[in-house]
């Protein structure tokens, strides 16, 4: 795989799905539907995945994509692939909260090695370089002109007094119960893989997701704090998080900082 040129399509086809996503988002109005599962989809959804899925097809034809909203793609298996939420957080776009991304990831050997995240109503965008390491963009975000970027990297944890990000619409009590187990100086909540981001960028130390989740909403959030330094690991025997699982499912997980002092499920 060429890696550069690898984060070159991912940044500019993740600035393109965010651009036409947030054309549907600044209207007046628009549908909301529900799929098979309950979870909600838009237009919005449906458009980015078709710009992004033509786009990754176009540039590496021989590689497998698996994409949330096509089913399809989820029947099939490989050691590498590409792996696509076209809008994670379609519960934050549907109440117009802002904290929705466009993810694409690419899956090495079962490790997501590359990804990009844009929140294109927040104006951030995170993404690995070609050497693998994180950084976060910052300016116009131009299609063809990179701008200044910044290397992030996790915080050294203060385990006195950890910040703890969680899901903002899938909070419940069994993570309430779980991190009532640490020393907190600030809670903070955030919807959909920006999590991962806020890890990775040192504004949190911790995310623990005891709920369900599929690989392509954690999968490019994964590789942003892998390239920035930090972990993420299975909840029950804290194993490393891996992806190419049956029907694309995780387990609960722990998103860190290395350096927390980790507690048992």
């Amino acid at each position: 795989m060429d890696h550069q040129e690898l984060a070159r399509v991912f940044r500019r086809t993740a600035l393109e799905a965010g651009a036409k996503i947030m054309e549907i988002y600044e209207a007046d109005d628009f549908e909301v539907r529900s799929k098979s599962d309950e979870s909600p989809v838009t237009a919005a959804d449906e458009a980015a995945d078709a710009l992004i899925s033509a786009a990754l097809r176009e540039a590496f034809p021989d590689i497998l994509l698996v994409t949330e909203e096509q089913a399809a793609s989820h029947a099939e298996s490989a050691e590498n692939f590409l792996i696509v939420d076209p809008l994670d957080g379609t519960k934050e776009f549907v109440k117009r909260r802002g904290e929705f991304t466009v993810n694409i990831a690419y899956v090495e050997n079962g490790v997501p090695v590359r990804g990009v995240v844009y929140a294109p109503a927040k104006n951030r965008l995170f993404y690995t370089q070609a050497d693998g390491k994180a950084v976060e963009e910052s300016g116009a975000l131009d299609l063809d002109t990179v701008g200044e970027v910044r290397p992030i990297h996790v915080s050294a944890p203060d385990n006195g007094g950890l910040v703890v990000v969680a899901s903002k619409s899938h909070r419940d009590q069994a993570t309430d119960d779980y991190i009532a187990k640490y020393n907190t100086k600030d809670m903070t909540s955030a919807g959909s893989s920006l999590k991962f981001c806020l890890v990775a960028t040192g504004e949190a130390d911790l995310y623990p997701r005891l709920g369900p989740t599929m690989e392509w909403d954690t999968a490019a959030g994964h590789a942003v704090l892998l390239g920035a330094g930090g972990r993420v690991i299975r909840f029950d025997d804290h194993s490393e998080l891996t992806y190419g699982k049956p029907d694309y499912r995780n387990p609960f997980f722990i998103a860190y900082a290395p350096g927390v002092d980790l507690k048992e499920a």
